[in-house]
């Protein structure tokens, strides 16, 4: 008995001696934009701490870093970028930061929808020059691969493997975190599908800021008219924005959108010029802040898609 009560009071001792056992240090993830920063977050939930470079009502294709982007980049664990050309300046921005982070680029493995004759002319309008005075080369493929939400899917995955591989200790929680994510992304998808099927296929036409929705209307079956090409900072000629208003009163076409990180004052005169009615603000490139109506990836689905549809009814 004595030597039970010895060991016990050793054991107490050396419990209170003893220290703590740390935590797990959150993985550094540095997102390119809200939308994917919004996956990282699903996937990682309380493992990572996640810093967006371009937030919400953001506009990625004209964004301009700073000091404090190349400093969290800098000290980053994981860079989660999309690619296909859509953040040129994400290269400069971590050579300069010189950050030693894991490259994870979630559109790997999507095969690119390339752009269109009329797209690819709207995206060769909006080039200029870079700032070494070269001119800018236009894309041929489209970078809004997130537009599908199958695409959705394979980001997802993807992020889930890259830190997996970062952070092995919770390799099981971010893998049961994505499988999770991904079944609410499927049944989102088949609800997108069943909605759009309802209405006839001779309305399903839109007009939009620029040309963001392509996989949205290769997927869903809908039609997308853009004065701009997939760049956001395009400025179409005289003679493309005229063509585009003709199009627009052949067809009949009312459903317009205005994007949430776009300048609306070219879609005014075109709805002034039309008789297109304002069908209110779509999400495509960036979510809403917090309390908005797009504030995650999944919950801009299902903003978009009742909007989209109210507004082809008219057409």
């Amino acid at each position: 008995m004595k030597n039970l009560a010895t060991r016990c009071l050793v054991l107490a001792l050396a419990l209170i001696i003893a220290p703590p056992t740390r935590a797990t240090e959150p993985v550094k993830v540095v997102a390119s934009f809200s939308i994917l920063g919004d996956m990282v977050r699903n996937v990682a939930g309380s493992n990572a701490d996640v810093t967006v470079l371009v937030g919400p009502d953001g506009d990625t294709h004209s964004f301009e870093p700073g000091p404090a982007h190349a400093s969290a980049l800098a000290d980053a664990d994981l860079l989660v970028l999309n690619g296909l050309g859509f953040e040129p300046w994400l290269i400069r921005l971590a050579a300069a930061s010189g950050t030693k982070a894991k490259y994870v680029t979630a559109s790997f493995g999507i095969s690119p929808r390339h752009l269109s004759a009329a797209e690819r002319r709207r995206d060769e309008d909006g080039h200029g020059h870079d700032e070494d005075g070269y001119p800018e080369a236009a894309q041929d493929f489209d970078p809004h691969a997130w537009q599908d939400l199958r695409n959705g899917v394979t980001y997802v995955q993807n992020i889930a493997g890259a830190l997996a591989e970062k952070d092995p200790d919770n390799a099981l929680v971010y893998r049961a975190n994505a499988e999770s994510y991904i079944l609410e992304l499927k049944k989102l998808d088949q609800w997108v599908r069943s909605e759009l099927a309802k209405l006839p296929k001779e309305k399903r036409k839109v007009i939009t800021t620029h040309d963001a929705f392509g996989y949205f209307g290769n997927a869903y079956g809908v039609e997308f008219i853009s004065p701009l090409g997939i760049g956001s900072m395009a400025e179409p000629s005289a003679q493309a924005l005229a063509r585009l208003v003709d199009q627009v009163r052949r067809e009949k076409i009312r459903a317009l959108f205005i994007e949430n990180m776009s300048d609306p004052r070219m879609m005014e005169t075109i709805a002034r010029e039309t008789g297109a009615e304002d069908g209110g603000t779509l999400y495509s490139d960036a979510l809403s802040p917090a309390g908005g109506p797009a504030p995650t990836y999944a919950a801009m689905f299902r903003h978009n898609v009742p909007a989209l549809i109210a507004a082809m009814h008219k057409n």
